[in-house]
């Protein structure tokens, strides 16, 4: 029986994400504490850790309808579209993190417009360069295999990961970032 996007929509299994005050010390290792709860920007730590070996690869950026939580987040209605982008961090060539931006067309206006062209440049770079920029407070998520937010050409995980997300604010107009720290990323060991 052929799936259409409305049955994978509705048989979409989303982390429960939780401010990061709720989600209790102990449940977080130790060494990736810090990564979870920083509020700076991750790809600055992220060059800082790889040595300046670090690069971006895009594997997704077109307009799709937002996941229910991400549509709850950002306020806007199950039926709005969003500029999608999704991407890989890679730190000493291993991919690190993966990253899930959703950008509503109401926000991608005046000079917010060049979000729609980054390429494979970070969108870190351009969010923490903006004098106008104010993040929500961190989410967090434990995914376990049975989550499907990670693509599946990501290949398969065993152990839980870790995630987190914020709404950003640029010049009053949302946009939000997830960030799901991969099985190569060395704090994990």
């Amino acid at each position: 029986m052929p799936t259409s996007r409305f049955s994978n929509f509705l048989f979409h299994r989303e982390p429960a994400w939780r401010h990061y005050r709720r989600v209790p010390r102990s449940a977080i290792s130790a060494p990736l504490r810090p990564w979870l709860l920083n509020q700076g920007s991750l790809t600055e730590r992220l060059i800082i850790a790889s040595g300046g070996e670090f690069r971006v690869e895009v594997l997704k950026q077109c307009w799709e309808l937002p996941r229910l939580s991400e549509c709850r987040a950002l306020g806007l209605g199950t039926r709005e579209k969003a500029l999608i982008r999704e991407v890989l961090l890679y730190g000493h060539d291993q991919p690190w993190v993966y990253a899930r931006s959703i950008l509503p067309m109401s926000s991608l206006t005046g000079r917010l417009r060049a979000m729609r062209k980054l390429d494979n440049r970070p969108l870190g770079a351009l969010l923490f360069r903006d004098p106008s920029m104010t993040r929500s407070g961190m989410e967090l998520a434990c995914l376990t295999p049975q989550n499907t937010t990670i693509p599946k050409q990501l290949g398969e995980f065993n152990h839980p990961l870790w995630g987190r997300r914020s709404v950003f604010w640029l010049n009053q107009k949302p946009l939000l970032v997830s960030e799901i720290f991969l099985p190569s990323f060395p704090e994990y060991g």
